[in-house]
């Protein structure tokens, strides 16, 4: 089945990643995602939450947000109100939890991890978008961490990657859907795993009419293609404060941040 952009329906969107955007973060990455774009960087603070006061591990956060020019109609900014959307709070903790499994945070020490996820532009799929975002900009501030010995071993236990699956209209499923296909499909199922296919999260439903159980057995087979697709790229560019941009999937589309092109000259895979 071909779909509105020509894909296959169980191919993903063009994957590119940018790495070392910010001159202060150990690890910061762009992942653009078809359209999606998220900007991700890691850090590390001296202190953990009081609950883990004394006891010697870490601990790790996300923050996640939506800036004003990132949708059709201008996003407010959440401090402009003095609150925080509900939605930016739940896949916030959605980032969290689903890092949490897969890092030692007994290696840290009583520091926290935290991991900011600012979407610059959503196409639909920004939740997952940031996800596999959090783990480039992670594995890029663990070699810089043990290269200056912040850490003396690995904090990552297992990668991970994140990736929906649409089911459309006429209950056929499709990778990695875009706002289109979101918008017009009947369900919508994301599927956060490590790279060898361990579920850590599985996180949807139906919109508009219920959907067969086999269905979702079919959309987790399908979303385990994705994560083996997304996993393969991944490790074979993890990034360091000296590395270039790459891509997977169609032709690298230009790259409309100009600022961010001088910085990171773009090679293609």
């Amino acid at each position: 089945m071909k779909r509105f952009d020509g894909r296959e329906y169980n191919a993903i969107r063009q994957l590119k990643v940018t790495h070392n955007i910010y001159e202060y973060a150990p690890g910061s990455v762009l992942l653009e995602l078809g359209k999606t774009k998220v900007l991700c960087a890691v850090t590390l603070q001296p202190t953990v939450p009081h609950f883990l006061r004394g006891k010697g591990t870490g601990w790790l956060t996300a923050e996640y947000a939506l800036l004003p020019a990132s949708t059709s109609y201008r996003t407010q900014r959440e401090i402009s109100v003095m609150k925080r959307h509900h939605r930016s709070v739940e896949i916030s903790r959605l980032i969290s939890r689903s890092m949490r499994t897969v890092v030692d945070l007994s290696v840290l020490g009583e520091r926290s991890i935290m991991i900011d996820c600012d979407v610059l532009q959503a196409d639909g799929g920004t939740r997952t978008a940031s996800i596999i975002a959090a783990f480039a900009a992670l594995s890029m501030a663990q070699k810089q961490w043990k290269a200056d010995g912040v850490i003396t071993k690995d904090i990552i236990k297992h990668g991970i990657a994140a990736i929906s699956v649409g089911v459309m209209s006429d209950h056929s499923l499709v990778l990695d859907p875009d706002y289109q296909e979101d918008a017009s499909g009947i369900a919508d199922i994301n599927f956060i795993m490590t790279h060898t296919g361990d579920v850590i999260e599985v996180q949807g439903g139906a919109e508009k009419e219920p959907i067969a159980w086999k269905k979702l057995i079919a959309a987790g087979e399908l979303a385990k293609k994705g994560i083996q697709d997304i996993a393969q790229f991944l490790e074979g560019n993890s990034g360091s404060r000296s590395s270039k941009a790459a891509a997977l999937g169609a032709k690298p589309q230009k790259n409309a941040l100009f600022s961010l092109q001088r910085r990171q000259p773009d090679s293609a895979l």
